[in-house]
């Protein structure tokens, strides 16, 4: 995050590129727009106002100190994306907790299947016919000796199968993990390169709402800067509520696997069923992961329900629209896997 602010703010630092050319359009149009209304009183159609006469001037000194007047408008919206991005921080310490503990009792699981599988596999060959025959003249010292030799080489062969479904977990988690932290750097920088357009061309805006025919330009600019600073306060608020589904997600598994870890009758159908699966997870954590990067994606969307406009929202459709069906077809890859 500290790089895109940095990106941010460099980035903004080119608000003055077309500043003389709008200045220039701005005389013209102020020359036009007095002789329309001279012209209009001359011949009687409307009587003097001031207020009006004095909206061009308004408007130039807006043009001239554009920097300072962007910066006063995206104000409010900054406030807003700090208090939420404070509200997102203060309940990271939380989930990073719960994700240290889960992937320690994920391995404690692990080790506990390693474990049963070998003294199941051990168990199955002391039941063979053929292994009675052949030792029931060794001494019980030398059986029980090769007991645990062949014990520890079971437990080698079957973790490395249990590890397997470690690497596989872990892989889906990144990989789900992935999709959320790209999700949120696609609204950002958006965000940025959104704004960024605005600023650059926004004194065109000014200029040429400076006529009547074009008198909604600078407000209808407006919304849509607002609305686009808006999207930093709304994503830190999406990631909030994302966080509140994980801690919750890592909550449920968590528990689930201290009821796999504690000692009861149907333990070992648990653990059998669990390992059935082909990976050491319940997949809440994995779902809750994607939830949050799909709901990433109506950031846009959620912001011009409260500024509302219409050019930011065509302009952010296609790109919602691409990144999601890449979702989707990312999803369908897991749910396979």
């Amino acid at each position: 995050m500290h790089f895109l602010r940095g990106m941010k703010n460099t980035m903004w630092s080119h608000y003055d590129v077309f500043i003389a050319d709008a200045q220039a359009l701005a005389a013209i149009f102020m020359l036009i727009s007095f002789a329309t209304r001279s012209y209009e009183m001359i011949s009687g159609d409307k009587k003097l106002e001031i207020m009006p006469l004095l909206r061009p001037f308004a408007l130039v000194m807006v043009i001239i100190w554009w920097g300072s007047f962007t910066r006063v408008i995206s104000y409010p919206t900054d406030i807003i994306a700090a208090k939420t991005e404070s509200l997102f921080d203060s309940g990271q310490q939380q989930i990073n907790a719960l994700r240290i503990k889960r992937a320690d009792l994920m391995i404690k699981i692990a080790d506990q299947l390693t474990t049963i599988q070998a003294q199941t596999e051990v168990a199955q060959k002391e039941a063979d016919s053929w292994y009675e025959k052949a030792w029931e003249s060794v001494t019980s010292t030398v059986k029980d000796g090769f007991t645990n030799v062949w014990n520890t080489v079971t437990q080698l062969k079957n973790r490395m199968q249990v590890n397997l479904q470690l690497l596989l977990t872990f892989t889906l988690e990144t990989l789900a993990l992935w999709i959320l932290r790209i999700c949120v750097y696609v609204i950002f920088m958006i965000q940025i390169i959104y704004s960024t357009i605005l600023i650059i061309l926004g004194p065109f805006s000014v200029s040429t709402s400076i006529l009547p025919a074009f008198r909604d330009s600078f407000a209808s600019w407006i919304a849509r800067f607002v609305s686009v600073n808006l999207y930093s306060g709304i994503a830190y608020l999406v990631m909030h509520i994302s966080g509140l589904l994980q801690q919750y997600a890592l909550e449920a598994e968590i528990t689930r696997y201290e009821q796999l870890l504690a000692n009861s009758e149907n333990t070992l159908e648990k653990l059998g069923w669990f390992a059935s699966n082909g990976i050491l997870s319940f997949g809440i954590v994995i779902i809750s992961f994607l939830i949050g990067g799909l709901t990433m994606l109506t950031v846009p969307s959620i912001s011009t329900w409260i500024v509302s406009t219409s050019g930011i929202t065509s302009a952010v459709s296609t790109v919602a629209r691409n990144s999601s069906s890449a979702l989707r077809t990312a999803s369908k890859i897991i749910t396979k896997v």
